[in-house]
């Protein structure tokens, strides 16, 4: 069986899932959100977070004893079998793509924002259409390369979402005014819960430190521990910037920035470096975003090519010990979904977030299988309150659907159709 190497630590593991989570979703989704919720926007973060955090436990007991490369693919395989596997990895690496797709929007409407260009959508579609291809080839120079720039990334922005919390955070207390959180609920417990499934974008790049297990070091204790600490580390920044942000600014001023967080930053301080370092730090989010997407998109590729599923040439590995064409492929589609769907941000969002909830949804059914199928599995964690919490899991996963735009669940639907029949092509065309 081709093999990936093993070149990442407890913390730069940690350091992909945190910049796999921290992008678009807080830098630019939150004043969407806050538009939607107003300032229950603050549980709209809590309520995302818990449905995340019910599948991350889960996704971290099943990394403890299972530690291939594919993540929710591969348990889909040992739980229900090859084509439930397939379906549910086929949408992982679209979602992955989708994604970065969605994030190079965010690059590049933050990047005219930066230097003062026009966003209009011819900018915003060719910055979104070169800046994936440059970072698929850092990832094609090697995992310790991207990792390490990953890093750099990761620290950065969350310089800048630490100072923003401080910064506004002191703002507030010492002016005493608070009253742009009343009302809380101006658009109802709807409001906030549709909040909740636009922002349960910013919570789940976690998945991807799974992904990627095989190249960890010492993967059984590894993983489970970077899932919960990429995991715990992004949770408390997102409640953090919320409750400071609609602290700040009225809500649906909010709503309608394109660059939020500056806008709330600008009512606190005039400082020209925090408002420019906050600004940029948003450029620093959304690449990182998009390199661990691209890991994540090409291993989930690699996992199922390795298993016969997908054609053969995407499990091979380069002497930098990286599967190139899934790289490739995933670079190149991001890309073009950026190219076609004419910076549709919204859009593109939905897409993301069902196929998300699809995968949550078995990896939480997993764990309930493989708790009855393998019990005497070296289990390095176990999640708490079983089976209450992956239960939790599946049900919040289909109510979180529910508020989905319908366009997204046909287009999810549609691609998961391609998929059945790429596999039954593929599944002839192997000798039995």
């Amino acid at each position: 069986m081709t093999e990936l190497r093993k070149s990442l630590g407890l913390w730069t593991a940690a350091g992909i899932g945190i910049g796999a989570i921290i992008g678009t979703g807080i830098f630019v989704l939150i004043g969407v959100a806050a538009g939607l919720a107003g300032p229950s926007v603050i549980l709209s973060f809590l309520i995302a977070g818990f449905v995340a955090l019910l599948t991350g436990l889960s996704a971290a007991e099943l990394s403890s004893f299972i530690t291939e490369t594919g993540a929710s693919y591969i348990y889909t395989v040992k739980a229900f079998g090859a084509f439930p596997g397939f379906v549910v990895g086929w949408m992982k690496s679209f979602d992955y793509i989708v994604g970065a797709s969605a994030v190079s929007l965010g690059f590049a409407a933050y990047l005219a924002y930066f230097l003062g260009i026009p966003p209009a959508t011819a900018t915003l579609v060719a910055i979104g259409t070169v800046w994936p291809l440059l970072l698929m080839l850092l990832n094609l120079r090697g995992m310790q390369e991207a990792s390490w720039t990953n890093n750099a990334l990761v620290v950065l922005k969350v310089s800048a979402l630490v100072l923003f919390i401080v910064v506004g955070g002191y703002y507030l207390i010492r002016g005493g005014d608070f009253s742009n959180y009343t009302p809380f609920f101006p658009e109802g417990i709807k409001g906030m819960l549709s909040g909740a499934a636009i922002i349960f974008f910013a919570f789940i790049g976690f998945n991807t430190v799974a992904m990627v297990a095989e190249e960890v070091k010492d993967p059984e204790k590894n993983v489970h521990r970077a899932i919960l600490l990429s995991f715990g580390v992004c949770t408390l920044l997102y409640i953090g910037v919320a409750i400071v942000a609609v602290g700040l600014v009225d809500w649906q001023t909010l709503g309608l920035s394109k660059a939020p967080l500056e806008l709330a930053l600008g009512v606190a301080t005039t400082n020209p470096l925090f408002l420019k370092f906050v600004a940029i730090s948003a450029l620093f989010a959304t690449t990182s975003v998009i390199i661990s997407s691209i890991i994540g998109g090409s291993r989930a590729l690699f996992a199922m090519a390795r298993q016969g599923v997908l054609p053969g040439v995407l499990s091979k590995v380069s002497s930098r010990g990286i599967p190139v064409w899934g790289v490739v492929i995933s670079g190149v589609v991001i890309s073009l979904i950026v190219l076609f769907t004419r910076a549709n941000l919204t859009w593109l969002a939905s897409i993301f977030n069902f196929g998300t909830l699809l995968t949550f949804f078995f990896i939480n059914a997993s764990l309930l299988q493989l708790r009855r199928t393998m019990p005497d599995a070296d289990r390095r964690f176990s999640v708490p309150l079983y089976p209450a919490t992956p239960i939790l899991g599946l049900l919040s996963c289909v109510t979180l659907a529910f508020f989905l735009n319908i366009n997204a669940i046909i287009a999810g639907v549609g691609w998961i159709s391609v998929g059945v029949l790429a596999y039954l092509l593929n599944m002839r065309r192997k000798p039995t």
